[in-house]
């Protein structure tokens, strides 16, 4: 059902009071789906203007907004860099810079702990000059020089950029250079004078979720509608990129076909124009590393007469010829607590990023005559070890932060194969945690799967479920949740005496592969049922009760929280519902939705929307019933997850008679926020209704 007339407040007011009614396919509220339609602008607006007064007039809302926004704008915040021709690059934000400057020091000043910023690109003085909204989204620049980038800019914050060529020794954008319109654009160098694009060509030129479906090769100084197409995947497909090898002396390009968002195709892309598939399992992550193929195991797997266990990191030969006899050199295997995060090279080896029952460790792996060795690198015992490359295909060196809940990040500067690091940085405590204590339990869910989670609470507090407690959840994509410092949860809640849960939930990566694909499509009801059983664990334990304990989550995190919230309404008082995932009837239809049904299957197919029907919050709210109170929260800019989702859900919660809370941000993306003072205004306005719900 769609709407074309323009509604006035009293018309928005009649409709709504009209209450839902999602009998077969009718859905009342579709007409929200509009993204800059004037009816929903005006609903959008109508929500703002009831929300925004209860929480911005609250006695701690303005002092709360003040703290926030100056520990985001902090001079003493982390300062990881990358290595672009021989210099320091990071990009900051501050009060003086609300969208940020992308700047470079000198590497041994940064190494020294005084680095000697020079601006390379002001984005806000861009964006004053042009009169847009842009927001940085990152560069991409031709090793090994650096001295030409691929800027990405995008106006509010969407996925959807503009790209515009560099030029690192003269600090502007290049004359007459690479730019390719806005739109959710894939680009890759192929040589100093060539590009690989990936974009809105036209008519066709898209896959089903948006993205760029084909690949043009574009050389300078030609117009890009002369671009020669090099390769094309399927509509159906998610998407197509490019990417530029530099880990040998001659440049190699190789293009990624993503059938979807968890199988992987690979293909060399040679001179001529002509792509050669590389022989891998569709469901490994691949990478290229000089003369071998590096494969993340999704899968278990069995090759001459091996067995590989999924989850494991294991090489072949790059050579089809050799790979084809070889026998996979294993580099990683997974045990049933370790499993690893993520990987990334640099000269002589790779550093990997583990997960020990979710506490993070870091291990250096480096080839040899007798195979690859491995070295374990010290890490604080119950927090969180990320580490980053300097410069992959030159350098030895990376980044190691460390952090957990109580203690502030720690930036160290390590060399690969040495012992010992350099500190370059440790955040000062932005939050009083002295009477703060952090533990890790186990709940058991349903099936009798124990499910860890953590919880940050004050010392010593009596266990008689009095406890202002907020539960967080993801649980999909493999992501997982690991303990790390915030001093925005500190100085919002943990200050005031609440506690902070995370819940570590199947379909997550904590435990890799095997934990994410225990929550997939049919078996997607387990991760409400782990978050379910932590909530009913803290409860058991007197940690807190239903009328003190609120969940919150963020994209499919909203939809664990939207989920849960319909399944089992007496267990909460309050629920933060952020840039979610909510119409699974639909959730394809909209923007990227259709690169999600790896993950959740496919609603037009009866046997998938059967069990998808069972959980989609949507669907499933029901008159009769009092729900928690709910906050939403989401952005019109969101090109990923639509604002409709949450437009919808809270129109027909309204229209129930429930307690809702809406904000959508005119900017910000699926972020929901485009800079520091719109990030802080988002999390005053959470923590503040958290505040005035579970006190």
């Amino acid at each position: 059902m769609s709407f074309r007339v323009v509604l006035n407040a009293a018309s928005l007011a009649a409709l709504l009071a009209a209450g839902p009614a999602l009998a077969g396919d009718e859905d009342p509220y579709q007409w929200l789906e509009a993204v800059d339609a004037p009816a929903a602008l005006d609903w959008v607006r109508a929500r703002n203007a009831d929300t925004l007064p209860k929480l911005e007039r609250a006695p701690a809302y303005a002092a709360l907004h003040a703290r926030l926004l100056e520990i985001y704008n902090s001079p003493q915040r982390l300062a990881p860099i990358t290595l672009v021709g021989g210099r320091a690059y990071n990009f900051w934000q501050d009060a003086d810079h609300p969208r940020g400057i992308w700047r470079s020091s000198p590497l041994a000043d940064y190494r020294k702990g005084a680095p000697v910023w020079r601006t390379e690109l002001d984005v806000d003085a861009l964006g004053r000059a042009e009169g847009q909204s842009w927001v940085w989204k990152g560069a991409d620049c031709l090793a090994p020089a650096g001295e030409r980038c691929l800027v990405r800019l995008s106006r509010g914050g969407g996925d959807a950029v503009e790209v515009r060529e560099f030029d690192t020794r003269l600090a502007r954008f290049v004359d007459g250079g690479f730019r390719i319109a806005h739109a959710k654009t894939e680009v890759s160098w192929f040589d100093r004078d060539t590009l690989i694009v990936g974009t809105d060509f036209g008519p066709g030129s898209l896959t089903d979720s948006g993205y760029a479906r084909v690949l043009k090769r574009w050389r300078r100084g030609t117009p890009i509608e002369q671009a020669q197409t090099v390769f094309e995947a399927r509509k159906e497909d998610m998407m197509a990129s490019a990417y530029l090898d530099h880990t040998q002396a001659t440049l190699r390009t190789f293009v990624v076909r993503l059938p979807s968002f968890f199988t992987k195709e690979l293909y060399a892309l040679g001179r001529d124009g002509k792509t050669v598939k590389i022989d891998k399992p569709d469901s490994a992550k691949a990478r290229v590393w000089r003369d071998r193929l590096v494969l993340e195991l999704r899968d278990d797997w069995v090759r001459n007469g091996r067995s590989f266990a999924k989850g494991s990191l294991v090489a072949l030969p790059l050579d089809a010829e050799r790979a084809r006899i070889a026998t996979p050199e294993v580099l990683f295997t997974p045990s049933d607590t370790v499993a690893m995060e993520d990987w990334h090279a640099v000269k002589d080896g790779f550093v990997l990023n583990l997960l020990d029952t979710v506490r993070g460790r870091v291990m250096e792996v480096r080839p040899g005559r007798k195979g690859w060795s491995q070295r374990s690198v010290p890490v604080p015992e119950l927090g969180a070890s990320k580490t980053a490359p300097v410069d992959p295909e030159g350098s030895n060196d990376y980044l190691l932060t460390t952090s957990d809940y109580l203690t502030p990040s720690t930036l160290s500067y390590r060399r690969f194969g040495r012992a010992g690091e350099q500190v370059l940085q440790r955040l000062p405590a932005f939050f009083d945690a002295s009477g703060l204590e952090a533990s890790q339990y186990e709940a058991v869910s349903r099936d009798g799967t124990r499910v860890p989670y953590f919880i940050v609470a004050p010392k010593g507090a009596v266990r008689d479920g009095s406890l202002p407690t907020v539960l967080y959840g993801y649980g999909g994509f493999e992501v997982a949740l690991t303990p790390g410092y915030n001093g925005g949860v500190g100085a919002g809640w943990l200050e005031k005496g609440g506690a902070y849960v995370v819940a570590n939930i199947r379909g997550g990566g904590e435990f890799g592969p095997r934990w994410h694909a225990a929550a997939l499509k049919e078996k997607r009801q387990n991760a409400y049922d782990d978050f379910i059983a932590v909530a009913e664990d803290l409860i058991r334990r007197g940690i807190t009760s239903p009328k003190k304990l609120a969940i919150m989550g963020g994209s499919n995190g909203g939809l664990l929280v939207g989920a849960t919230e319909v399944q089992r309404p007496d267990l909460f008082a309050a629920v933060v519902c952020q840039v979610p995932l909510l119409d699974m009837k639909r959730f394809h239809l909209l923007l990227a939705g259709a690169s999600w049904m790896g993950e959740y299957g496919n609603p037009d197919i009866a046997e998938e929307w059967a069990y998808i029907s069972k959980y989609s919050p949507y669907q499933n709210l029901k008159p009769g019933v009092t729900y928690p109170r709910t906050l939403f929260l989401t952005s019109t800019r969101d090109d990923r997850v639509h604002p409709g989702h949450a437009r919808k859900m809270a129109a027909r919660m309204q229209a129930l008679g429930q307690d809702v809370w809406y904000f959508e941000n005119t900017e910000g993306g699926h972020a929901g926020a485009a800079d520091n003072k719109q990030r802080a205004k988002m999390w005053a306005l959470t923590w503040t209704f958290l505040d005035q719900t579970l006190r």
